[in-house]
């Protein structure tokens, strides 16, 4: 008897266990439908719950940073880019998306620096590199000596 009740229970908690882990993957899937809805505060709310279930999900710190993009808050999009970046470095449009506030900022160095390194990782925005050029010639270096 105390048997069966152990491998119900054990089923019980195996069942449970999975849609936890299905209703997590399902945040982002979720976010990312209210985002393309343009339905950006339940989008952000979704993305933010995804992170709590997985922490590491670079695409939703990814999606964060486009909504305050839209938001114009720079601080919290520079902050959930630069989570992406750690979290994956490789990730292109994360790192086109920091050049893009860094030249807003007209830092030269910063710029330089990151426009490096997306040389070297871009595969399908490498047409960006020219631009970013062009709009560096338009920026002093400044003497940091």
């Amino acid at each position: 008897m105390f048997k069966k009740i152990k491998l119900i229970l054990s089923i019980f908690l195996f069942i449970n266990f999975f849609n936890l882990l299905t209703a997590e993957e399902n945040f982002f899937d979720e976010a990312k439908n209210k985002f393309n809805e343009k339905k950006l505060e339940d989008s952000k709310f979704l993305f933010q719950r995804n992170i709590v279930f997985n922490p590491k999900d670079a695409k939703s710190y990814l999606y964060l940073a486009k909504i305050y993009n839209f938001e114009e808050n720079e601080k919290e999009e520079e902050k959930n880019l630069n989570t992406t970046l750690l979290l994956e470095s490789n990730n292109e449009e994360a790192m086109h998306m920091l050049i893009n506030i860094h030249l807003k900022r007209s830092n030269y160095s910063k710029i330089k620096d990151l426009t490096d390194d997306f040389a070297i990782i871009c595969s399908n925005l490498c047409d960006k590199i020219k631009i970013i050029n062009e709009a560096l010639k338009n920026i002093e270096p400044k003497n940091e000596s």
